[in-house]
Order: C-alpha cells, then sequence, then structure tokens
C-alpha cells in the first residue's frame, strides 16, 4: 500500500489542479473576477488576524450600541446631560 495514494491524497491533488471558475468566466467579467480572487487571497493569507479583527471591530460596535441603548432607555426622557 505504501505506493498507492489514499482517496484524501487523491482528492486534495485533483484539488490543487482544478483551475476552479476562472476557466469558465467569460471575458467580460473577468475584471470582477479578478476582484474576488484578490480578496480571497487576501483572507488566505491574513486570514486568521482578519476574522479576529472584524470580530473585534464588530464586538465595540456592540457594546457601544448596547451602552447607548441603555442610556437612552434610563436616562432619555429625563434631561439629563450626556
Amino acid at each position: 500500500m505504501s505506493g498507492e495514494e489514499s482517496p484524501e491524497d487523491i482528492a486534495a491533488s485533483s484539488a490543487e489542479k482544478a483551475g476552479g471558475l476562472g476557466e469558465i468566466i467569460p471575458d467580460p467579467l473577468m475584471p470582477v473576477w479578478r476582484r474576488v480572487q484578490l480578496i480571497q487571497d487576501f483572507r488566505d493569507t491574513h486570514g486568521e488576524k482578519y476574522v479576529a479583527v472584524l470580530e473585534l471591530l464588530t464586538a465595540i460596535a456592540l457594546i457601544g450600541g448596547y451602552v447607548w441603548w441603555i442610556y437612552l432607555y434610563l436616562l432619555g426622557g429625563s434631561g439629563a446631560p450626556i
């Protein structure tokens, strides 16, 4: 069995050889497709950091929104200054 490839290895090598959607995209849409490829390349390169930064920004925005909502709920009609 040492000379044979496992099904997982065969699938991985065939996936690497596949050209993706770039082979079937019509020429007028190639500029758009190149942009999509740039975004995917960025995600492949910086995926973990990218997701972590987006999660942090989302958390900050949600916390800010919740604090603002609580302020409006508790003090919004009282005329108290910010």
